[in-house]
């Protein structure tokens, strides 16, 4: 049985460790409030922006641009690995990390873009050195974005790549965070025409549908992505939120036991200092 000053020490430990989570519990919360903001606040050009690419596809009856055609054939796979930069977040990083593995385990030829220090971790332990990667917490995601945009295109245009895939995290609920892959480039021409729910007027585009539209598809890769990292944000604070809430309770219960256990090796111990006062007592009586 451990000793009272032993149980002490522990429960000293764990109450630090427990304001800690507390802290680390309230700045996720004040975080993951900023992150919804800025998600919501980006959905409106993210809707705007699916609109126009459906109008512009629907009217276009030739679209040359690469996006929209077929990757070089036999070329590997580009997929975006997009993670957080810290842990502490229960499993939040190995379940993207875990879907992307599973990809590359039948696509043993993929090449990786990562972004967030935890993705570049991954890929550096799956032995595929060093690879172009980013911080998810770059003093301006949107240049982030710009820069991933531009890589990638340059890679699927020369066609070092075939296809561009994102490995990302879903903001589902702040309970549920799912990982999700969907296929970026090249651009299915009907999921992106999909029909519309409601009357549209009639629009005149100018000088052509195709030329806005070769305008059009890179801005759309690349607010794709940073609408990627503003939700992988909000999910990692979200994961975070949920795991420290967690290990502050378990900390409590732990203290609860290890204070009961306390109590009981000092009353233990008083007791036997009693029996030892009464025995050594009752032999000087007798003697």
């Amino acid at each position: 049985m451990a000793s009272v000053k032993d149980l002490r020490g522990r429960i000293r430990s764990l109450k630090n460790t427990q304001q800690i989570t507390k802290a680390m519990k309230q700045v996720a919360a004040a975080k993951i409030r900023r992150a919804e903001t800025a998600q919501k606040q980006a959905r409106p050009y993210a809707d705007a922006l699916g609109e126009m690419l459906q109008d512009l596809i629907a009217t276009s009856s030739r679209i040359d641009h690469p996006f929209m055609n077929p990757g070089k054939a036999g070329a590997p796979p580009g997929v975006i690995l997009m993670t957080a930069d810290k842990g502490l977040a229960g499993a939040f990083n190995s379940n993207v990390i875990r879907e992307a593995e599973r990809y590359w385990r039948q696509r043993s030829d993929a090449r990786f873009y990562t972004v967030g220090i935890k993705a570049r971790n991954a890929v550096r332990r799956w032995g595929l050195g060093d690879r172009p990667g980013w911080p998810l917490n770059a003093p301006s995601k949107l240049q982030t974005a710009h820069e991933l945009a531009q890589n990638v295109t340059e890679d699927f245009t020369a066609g070092e790549i075939g296809e561009i895939v994102l490995v990302s995290s879903k903001h589902v609920s702040m309970m549920v965070q799912r990982p999700e892959m969907r296929q970026l480039v090249p651009i299915e021409r009907e999921t992106a025409a999909a029909p519309s729910t409601g009357p549209r007027g009639s629009v005149e585009i100018e000088p052509s549908p195709e030329f806005v539209l070769s305008k059009l598809l890179p801005k759309y890769l690349e607010f794709t992505l940073f609408s990627a990292m503003l939700e992988t944000d909000a999910s990692f604070y979200a994961a975070q939120l949920l795991a420290m809430n967690n290990a502050t309770e378990n900390a409590g219960k732990l203290i609860d036991e290890l204070t009961i256990a306390m109590n009981n090796a000092r009353q233990a111990a008083i007791t036997k200092e009693l029996l030892e006062i009464v025995s050594g007592a009752e032999a000087l009586t007798g003697t």
